[in-house]
């Protein structure tokens, strides 16, 4: 008895050993006109094996390139197809290119990295001074926002340097709006007189 671990491995397995056996039988027929012949009936028995995809405009086109790949590229017939070439079949895609997404800082964010290095890629300005300041604050909200217990300035001054290789200083009388100030805004009071004052004159216009 011939267990199936003694036996050669199937190249296309969808289709089965006696398929295999048929195309190893067709390599032994010497006669072109006969090996033509049954090279059309095992492309038969390979659609009655496997009908899935009968409806598409590609399936004989794949059940030949099939047939020749399971002689391993050996089969000398007549197709109405052009023969599968061993290399394409093998041939291993290049692998994409994706864009480096990768944040350094996660605290952070990829919006204020990106930032940091347009800022940087700035020519030295007032303007680009500002904006390092602004970018300073917007690192410590940031950093409140991971974790309000443990917001080092230093520690924030340090990122911004690693950030941006050491490119953007903040100005000499920089200094860092507090904790208390970013996390809790007080009410705006000049706008709640303001709507207070449209409120009564809405009331006024009732009456």
């Amino acid at each position: 008895m011939e267990y199936n671990t003694q036996r050669d491995n199937l190249i296309i397995p969808e289709y089965g050993r006696n398929v295999q056996k048929m195309v190893e039988h067709c390599l032994s027929i010497e006669d072109r006109e006969k090996r033509n012949a049954y090279a059309k009936s095992i492309i038969i028995a390979m659609g009655n094996v496997n009908p899935n995809g009968k409806d598409s405009p590609n399936y004989q086109h794949k059940l030949w390139d099939h047939l020749f790949i399971i002689s391993d590229y050996k089969l000398d017939v007549d197709s109405p197809y052009s023969k599968p070439i061993r290399e394409e079949k093998n041939f291993k895609p290049q692998p994409l290119h994706y864009s480096d997404n990768r944040i350094r800082m996660r605290t952070y964010g990829k919006f204020n990295e990106t930032m940091i290095k347009k800022i940087a890629a700035m020519p030295d300005t007032a303007e680009k001074q500002i904006l390092i300041d602004r970018i300073a604050h917007e690192l410590k909200k940031s950093h409140l926002q991971w974790n309000i217990n443990t917001c080092d300035d230093d520690v924030i001054l340090k990122h911004l340097d690693i950030l941006s290789e050491g490119k953007l200083k903040v100005s000499k009388d920089f200094q860092f709006r507090t904790t208390k100030d970013i996390l809790y805004k007080k009410p705006n009071n000049q706008n709640n007189s303001s709507k207070k004052k449209t409120n009564k004159n809405n009331n006024n216009k009732k009456k």
